[in-house]
């Protein structure tokens, strides 16, 4: 199981505004401190693990903050209209269009996704998979 990521950032304060559109509407609670920024979703009741925590921090070595090739993190939304939401809010949080909400052919008929990439050029996905809503094909 997935304990945590984390993701470099030069610009904490930049990169703050950006998460914060969107995560904490998704449940996670914000730590911040000297360290940099703590993503948490409070455990519940009767949980036997906690779930990953999402940290954006300054890098360790103190070289500029990057951008992983091919590295991403995805964050499940409750449905396609808050992935619509979400991705508008970071969007106009300073994050990056990689790829307006919708289907993929690529994917399976319920996946729902929009991309993006936040201040530092990290790429992320918020996407819904809710069996409930209309399907790619319906």
């Amino acid at each position: 199981m997935i304990a945590y990521v984390t993701v470099g950032a030069d610009d904490i304060a930049l990169v703050k505004r950006f998460y914060s559109a969107f995560l904490l509407t998704l449940g996670y609670e914000l730590e911040e401190g000297p360290e940099g920024l703590s993503y948490v979703l409070p455990a519940q009741p009767g949980q036997s693990t906690a779930p990953p925590d999402f940290y954006v921090k300054p890098t360790f070595d103190g070289r500029p903050a990057t951008a992983g090739n091919g590295a991403m993190v995805a964050f499940e939304a409750h449905n396609q209209q808050q992935v619509r939401d979400l991705h508008a809010a970071a969007l106009a949080a300073g994050g990056l269009n990689e790829g307006q909400p919708g289907f993929r052919a690529a994917y399976g008929p319920q996946f729902y996704v929009g991309y993006l990439r936040d201040p530092q050029g990290n790429k992320l996905a918020l996407f819904s998979c809710d069996p409930n809503e209309p399907g790619r094909d319906g």
